[in-house]
């Protein structure tokens, strides 16, 4: 389904005379959206309630994905859940480390809990997963320690965890390369004959970056066993995403000839049962996957970023009352699945494991200042031996000007 053409092409301008909208940011992409927004895959509704799988056109693709999550337990919902409260109860930490001065930056997730933790529980073990930087709830489902997250934004390492121990790999920073990463890493594990599957994150922003392009090309070509799971936060920073595509992101896999699916990105059980569909895909050697979760960057992009200079609070307040924390918790209670006991224990976890990041973070040790010039090469290198020997020597000269 395609934007109208005359409309996308016409400069909207303000009062002022400057390019912008008409209206309010929201008011106008909320406007576009009802007539152009194709429908996604939807199991748990805002109000918390369990969506009617029928077998008719409008419920096609909620019955077919349905089946994936159909026996799923009180006890892996209540699973669920405390993993997107204590990944938010994370996050939030961490934007209160980097207000103190703890951190030099941080990407917060909030408002996208539900696709990462429902992504990140449909991956197996044997699974690889490739994040961006942003991917702390998925880090969560895989078992990496979320202390270990600071260090680089603390300035203290390069990662800070093994990612050949949880299949996770290091953050990327630089936009949209990790699908290539995934991709290549998909056709080895291909070769080797391996059934596990690959899954790469990115955001609608990357998207538009020709690494991502790169990679569709080649998973495609060479039918590699990788899920290409675009967080749709709706902002790329300052821009949002009608500036990033003519078309609905899922609609790009068309033209690269593999299958693409929107589903609602702040609703777990959908993120979890299409991810397993898109995983048991890669697994059975049919090939990649391009998966976007519909949801939104309640806060700033960055600890550095000022939202409120680019969108307005009414659109922020719209997708408030889609919060996937507050539906599951609905369900929840309406299915007597959660009692208060639940909720009361979650929430004495959630303030014992913020306690723990803020000691952990503050009791980091200073980086080895000779750490640069370690596994530059594998057998060393004669100029890193004489770049290492003029930084010493510089180092101790400061140590010589205090002993004057």
């Amino acid at each position: 389904m395609t934007v109208d053409s005359s409309a996308a092409r016409k400069p909207r301008r303000s009062a002022a005379g400057k390019a912008g909208t008409t209206g309010t940011p929201s008011t106008t992409r909320t406007a576009a959206k009802k007539s152009t927004e194709p429908e996604l895959v939807q199991l748990l509704t805002p109000e918390g309630k369990r969506v009617r799988i029928a077998k008719n056109a409008r419920n096609a693709k909620n019955a077919e994905y349905a089946r994936y999550v159909a026996d799923i337990t009180p006890e892996e919902l209540r699973g669920l859940y405390r993993d997107m409260v204590l990944t938010r109860r994370f996050d939030a930490e961490a934007t209160a480390l980097q207000r103190q001065g703890e951190l030099g930056l941080w990407a917060s997730l909030l408002g996208q809990e539900a696709a990462q933790i429902g992504s990140g529980r449909a991956t197996r073990p044997d699974d690889y997963v490739f994040p961006t930087y942003r991917e702390h709830g998925v880090a969560w489902c895989r078992g990496v320690d979320p202390t270990k997250l600071l260090g680089m934004f603390r300035g203290v390492n390069h990662g800070g965890w093994d990612p050949n121990g949880n299949n996770f790999h290091l953050y990327t920073i630089v936009i949209g390369s990790q699908t290539l990463h995934a991709t290549g890493y998909a056709m080895g594990v291909a070769m080797d004959g391996a059934d596990s599957a690959v899954i790469a994150y990115f955001g609608d922003g990357a998207s538009s970056q020709g690494d991502v392009a790169e990679s569709f090309t080649f998973a495609a070509v060479y039918n590699a066993p990788v899920v290409f799971f675009c967080q749709n936060n709706q902002w790329a920073i300052s821009e949002p995403t009608e500036k990033q595509t003519r078309v609905p992101l899922y609609q790009r896999a068309q033209g690269y000839g593999f299958p693409g699916v929107r589903v609602d990105g702040n609703d777990v059980l959908a993120c979890l049962a299409v991810t397993r569909w898109a995983l048991e895909r890669a697994r059975n050697g049919e090939g990649p996957t391009l998966v976007e979760a519909y949801t939104y960057r309640m806060g700033a992009h960055t600890t550095s970023d000022d939202p409120t200079r680019y969108r307005h609070d009414d659109e922020r307040a719209a997708w408030e009352a889609k919060d996937p924390i507050l539906r599951l918790r609905r369900y929840l209670e309406a299915s007597n699945h959660a009692d208060e006991g639940f909720f009361a224990e979650l929430e004495a976890e959630s303030e014992a494991l913020g306690k723990r990041v803020r000691e952990v973070v503050r009791a980091m040790p200073d980086p080895d200042t000779f750490a640069i010039f370690e596994n530059v090469y594998a057998d060393g290198h004669a100029l890193v031996d004489e770049e290492r020997a003029q930084f010493a020597a510089y180092q101790a000269s400061f140590a010589d000007a205090e002993g004057v």
